[in-house]
């Protein structure tokens, strides 16, 4: 199908083609043959998930789902949690959109409508954060749908006014920042504010659970007979998404207009300001240094030191990997404040913190272990060099797990207060969690660009499986110590085995 070059269908077709091709390459890796198979596992996938969701929407509705306010207020928390993470997924889109996509000089050198570019681009945001959402939450509203009616159906809707009113909160952000802090300092705070709506308010509703319930779980406070005397009265306007989301279409009729209204709005406000700042964006990376600038002092230093400050400073610098791992360190807040909270309890609660920090560990350390080896964006400078590859490569290693001693070094410290021992095997568990995670990037890199991060398991799926199952397999093996089993020694030996298996299926180009 044609469109007239430069009409609103012309950019709306270029949008929806970028936002294909790119989920294809992150999901095959450019591989035709990935599709069939993705597909497939896809399929396997949705039908399991459903399957797993429709056993607990037959509990929810054998106890009872009407429009009281125990029902609304807890479909009202749970849903304002769902869209922290729609917001935030649209934030950091409206911010790669100003930062990381190339073809805006294109664009503006063209003779098209910066206007009618903005608002297509915009209401690409949106319906992408709309479609990531209605993925998510498909099998809870299919399957309270089938069971108890097609009224649930609207929730979809409910869906596509939370995906508009997302990108039209994010684009007031971001259009704030750049007037008041300037384009160098917006992209870093918009990935900041990000990740605080992403996990934040996850965070907070699980701190809440633990100061009041002792449970990590944010189901025990939004179903809590306090939290629904807190709530107001069953006619406040606050239910509105949650009477829409149960079928009453005038709520969803409201909803719909505030969400859609207001993207539109905000985008007719905003449009004439959206090449100007473009400009500014892409003008950052042709700065130079001025005068001003501080003179740099070298001091001597081996080659490993060298390299490990290199790579720190690369971490540091890196525009993208602050939103990209954020979120794994905020929730690593949680388990501190239940070890706070529990300070010198008995082992029972650390069952649950001990596990989340050594597979955070395992997890923050993969992504690092890529940065720094397969990422590296000097390779024949490294290469060049007059050290041996085997001291680069320990030097990146040991710039990984020094990052991540850092960021677990507090929370064992805190730990170490109430239970030594406990603190101990969390240290080991999360040392072999990390060192496992960065050996199998050591086995599987593959020279890679560094704004590919986030594509980073497209280029193995057996250095990701073996990655997550490895560290899985640590977190189990630290739970297992810390509960006082004797079976400590089964998933270890399972994590072993992974090792020895991913050693074997490593690419022989080392």
């Amino acid at each position: 199908m044609s469109f007239v070059p430069a009409s609103t269908a012309w950019f709306a077709h270029h949008e929806i083609s970028l936002a294909w091709r790119d989920f294809l390459m992150m999901m095959t890796g450019g591989r035709r043959r990935r599709g069939l198979v993705l597909a497939l596992v896809l399929a396997v996938f949705a039908i399991f998930v459903h399957l797993l969701v429709n056993v607990l929407v037959v509990r929810w509705l054998q106890a009872g789902l009407h429009p009281d306010k125990e029902t609304l207020a807890a479909i009202t928390g749970g849903g304002f949690l769902f869209w922290c993470v729609m917001l935030s997924q649209a934030m950091e889109s409206v911010t790669r959109a100003y930062y990381a996509r190339s073809d805006l000089d294109l664009l503006m050198s063209s003779p098209a409508s910066m206007r009618r570019v903005f608002a297509v681009r915009t209401g690409a945001i949106a319906l992408s954060t709309v479609a990531l959402a209605a993925l998510l939450a498909s099998p809870v509203i299919n399957m309270l749908a089938l069971n108890n009616g097609p009224q649930w159906l609207a929730a979809y809707g409910v869906l596509v006014a939370f995906g508009a009113l997302s990108a039209a909160l994010s684009l007031l952000v971001v259009i704030v920042l750049f007037r008041l802090v300037g384009p160098k300092r917006t992209r870093l705070i918009a990935q900041v504010i990000a990740g605080l709506i992403g996990a934040g308010f996850v965070i907070g509703i699980q701190a809440a659970a633990i100061m009041a319930y002792g449970s990590m779980s944010r189901y025990a406070l939004l179903d809590s007979p306090e939290f629904v005397a807190a709530m107001p009265d069953i006619s406040h306007p606050i239910y509105l998404p949650a009477r829409a989301a149960m079928g009453d279409l005038g709520a969803l009729l409201v909803c719909l207009l505030l969400g859609l209204g207001a993207l539109a709005v905000v985008t007719v406000v905003t449009s004439s300001s959206f090449g100007r700042h473009v400009l500014a964006t892409a003008a950052l990376g042709r700065e130079t240094r001025g005068s001003n600038h501080r003179p740099t002092i070298f001091r001597p230093a081996t080659p490993k030191q060298a390299l490990r400050r290199k790579e720190w400073m690369l971490l540091r610098r890196d525009p993208w990997l602050l939103s990209q791992t954020l979120m794994q360190i905020l929730y690593l807040l949680p388990p501190a404040l239940m070890l706070w909270v529990n300070y010198g309890a008995s082992a029972g609660a650390f069952i649950v913190v001990v596990p989340v920090l050594v597979m955070a560990a395992g997890q923050l350390a993969g992504g690092l272990a890529w940065l720094a080896l397969s990422g590296e964006d000097a390779h024949d400078l490294v290469a060049t060099a007059p050290i041996t590859a085997r001291t680069a490569t320990w030097a990146k290693i040991e710039a990984v797990l020094g990052v991540i001693a850092a960021v677990l070094t507090p929370l064992l410290v805190l730990m170490a207060l109430s239970a030594p021992n406990l603190a101990l095997i969390t240290a080991f568990c999360a040392t072999l969690s990390a060192g496992s995670a960065t050996l199998i990037q050591v086995w599987f890199r593959v020279p890679s660009r560094r704004s590919m991060f986030r594509r980073r398991q497209v280029a193995s799926r057996a250095a990701t499986l073996s990655e997550a199952f490895v560290s899985i397999m640590w977190a189990g093996t630290s739970a297992v110590l810390v509960a006082g089993s004797p079976f400590a020694l089964l998933p270890a030996a399972c994590a072993l085995l992974a090792l020895l298996i991913a050693w074997a299926v490593r690419p022989r180009t080392q």
